[in-house]
């Protein structure tokens, strides 16, 4: 009997399983000054235990972003170690800052199953929730990822697809984010004069640079998060695959894209939430990323004239500056697109 472990392929999820997953994590300094040279975010809060400290935060908790990723990564060798690709992301809900020191880990809960046509692979939906160590929740959302099939005639579970919320309830974002002291956020400092009240539903940003994808970069990051998914990391295999070359980790993408927001929304300090989310196209090293935002909706938070909520669609594309994005109807579907993200952040008042 082998001692080894292949993953698990599509035929071997069942509805209503839960798994909880192995190698719980404690997040450390290494691994925020890590993050910080991969995509080099400049919010902060995050970046200054000085300036978080003077709004009524204990100290810089950790990049929200990290957070996810590190709650993804635990959820790989069951989930997704077999995926052809991560199709997207729903109901994401950042319930708690996490600061270095705390541990991490997961829980999925499958909650769809859907065969492919080609029956070859099949699409299967998770609802993932990260703790930390007192078994408080720091985080949950639903993704959805195509799986290979082990054995092309074996058998398929009924086809269940989850109906999934579109957006969460601006009511739920503040739990991630304690009562603050907004007359003291230092907008000199945060690198933006722009605040809660400053942007306005239909605003479109472009956030102008670009950031180069390098292959080692990526690997560096799949590591970091002990992302195990052989089509980001084995080229031996996927040399063969479906591209013919190793696939950019689409958690990878997002953090980019958040980056570079900087430009634009330097006070958008806590992602609260993601809507919804679609890796609409590959991304491979060698690419350049670039995005543009539109704003689509502004929030007060009931009980809290210390923050706001904005809700944003980020697009990212690949060798094409956004400029020119989008001028026409129907362009958010061009090739160049490669990566359309919903989600919810926080702004001082």
């Amino acid at each position: 009997m082998t001692k080894t472990s292949p993953g698990n392929f599509f035929e071997d999820f069942k509805l209503g399983q839960t798994i909880r997953h192995a190698t719980p994590r404690t997040v450390t300094l290494g691994d925020v000054a890590l993050y910080n040279g991969l995509f080099g975010p400049r919010f902060a809060v995050q970046s200054s235990d000085v300036f978080a400290q003077a709004i009524g935060y204990p100290r810089s908790p950790i990049d929200d972003l990290l957070v996810f990723h590190m709650v993804f990564g635990k959820t790989v060798p069951d989930i997704s170690l077999n995926a052809v690709a991560n199709l997207g992301y729903a109901g994401c809900l950042f319930r708690s800052p996490v600061y270095p020191g705390d541990t991490l880990n997961s829980v999925s809960e499958v909650i769809g199953l859907k065969e492919n046509s080609s029956r070859k692979t099949g699409v299967v939906y998770v609802r993932s929730t990260g703790f930390k160590q007192d078994g408080s929740p720091v985080l949950e959302y639903v993704r959805w990822v195509m799986v290979r099939k082990r054995d092309e005639a074996a058998a398929a579970p009924a086809d269940h697809v989850p109906r999934l919320l579109t957006a969460l309830d601006p009511k739920v974002l503040g739990d991630g984010c304690a009562p603050l002291n907004a007359k003291a956020y230092d907008t000199m400092l945060a690198g933006s004069p722009h605040r809660h009240g400053d942007y306005k539903a239909g605003e479109k940003i472009d956030h102008v640079d670009g950031i180069t994808v390098e292959e080692a970069e990526h690997m560096i990051a799949t590591r970091l998060y002990q992302n195990t998914a052989r089509i980001h990391f084995n080229q031996f295999a996927e040399g063969k695959g479906r591209f013919g070359r190793r696939l950019i980790y689409g958690g990878h993408a997002i953090s980019l894209a958040r980056s570079l927001t900087f430009n634009g929304f330097g006070n958008a300090f806590h992602v609260a939430a993601i809507n919804g989310g679609r890796h609409v196209a590959p991304l491979f090293a060698g690419c350049t990323l670039f995005a543009w935002t539109e704003v689509l909706d502004s929030a007060e938070l009931s009980g809290r004239s210390d923050v706001g909520a904005l809700r944003l669609r980020t697009i990212a594309t690949k060798d094409r500056p956004c400029a020119d994005f989008p001028r026409k109807a129907g362009e958010e579907d061009d090739p160049a697109v490669i990566l359309d993200l919903d989600y919810w952040v926080l702004l001082p008042r």
